[in-house]
């Protein structure tokens, strides 16, 4: 059982908002908000979401926006906003972890879950890995296994509210088990891989996995 008496208290209406839901309503729960200690090392707790990005906030336009999904699937198939979030919504409570060392725990998401396209595509065994694509060119890889974990969603809505668009609306992926940069912003795509190959930041000198537990920072980490 998850302890509510020892939610991170700095927003009371939050607070109260997360607590409700966590009592009435069927909620997927992060493995980790199960843990003794829930920092991962190198770490330290923040009640604030820090703003963080390459380039300028972009604005999309929610009616023009589209979804697509592609490489090892059957049927390649594009969305639209409406028809994405009529996938099933889910609700999902976290902690989130981010590279520059801060954590903020107790999160409520609530969007469309990656395991919803294991329903809506015939997706090939052969595929091993995904390259999540957003605006501006943008991408992040990740094992298939940790893109279809039980926590990870595409969320259009944190702690009640609608995300902002410096937060990623009207998508950003949420992967809470790696560090916060595979939580890619302004999501607009899914693409299918047999084999990895790094991302943007995984480009840029930041680890081809990053697991916040084991401190898998960087890329230099990965030639020891």
């Amino acid at each position: 059982m998850l302890d509510l008496k020892n939610l991170f208290g700095n927003n009371k209406e939050e607070d109260k908002y997360i607590k409700q839901v966590l009592e009435d309503e069927e909620v997927i729960i992060s493995s980790d908000t199960y843990r003794d200690d829930r920092i991962p090392p190198g770490q330290h707790e923040t009640s604030r979401w820090p703003v963080l990005h390459a380039g300028k906030v972009p604005k999309i336009d929610p009616s023009d926006w589209k979804f697509r999904v592609w490489g090892m699937v059957e049927e390649e198939k594009e969305y639209n906003l409406e028809e994405f979030l009529n996938l099933s919504p889910v609700k999902i409570f976290s902690d989130i972890h981010c590279v520059t060392s801060w954590s903020k725990l107790n999160n409520l998401w609530e969007g469309v879950s990656t395991s919803k396209l294991k329903e809506e595509f015939n997706i090939s065994e052969k595929a091993k890995y995904v390259m999540v694509h957003a605006h501006g060119n943008f991408t992040t890889n990740l094992p298939i296994e940790d893109f279809f974990s039980d926590d990870v969603l595409f969320a259009t809505h944190h702690n009640g509210k609608k995300l902002s668009t410096k937060h990623g609306y009207p998508l950003r992926l949420v992967v809470p088990k790696l560090y916060f940069w595979k939580s890619a912003k302004w999501v607009n795509g899914v693409e299918f891989m047999e084999k990895n190959k790094p991302g943007f930041w995984e480009s840029n000198g930041y680890h081809i996995h990053g697991d916040p537990w084991t401190e898998e920072r960087y890329a230099w980490q990965q030639l020891r």
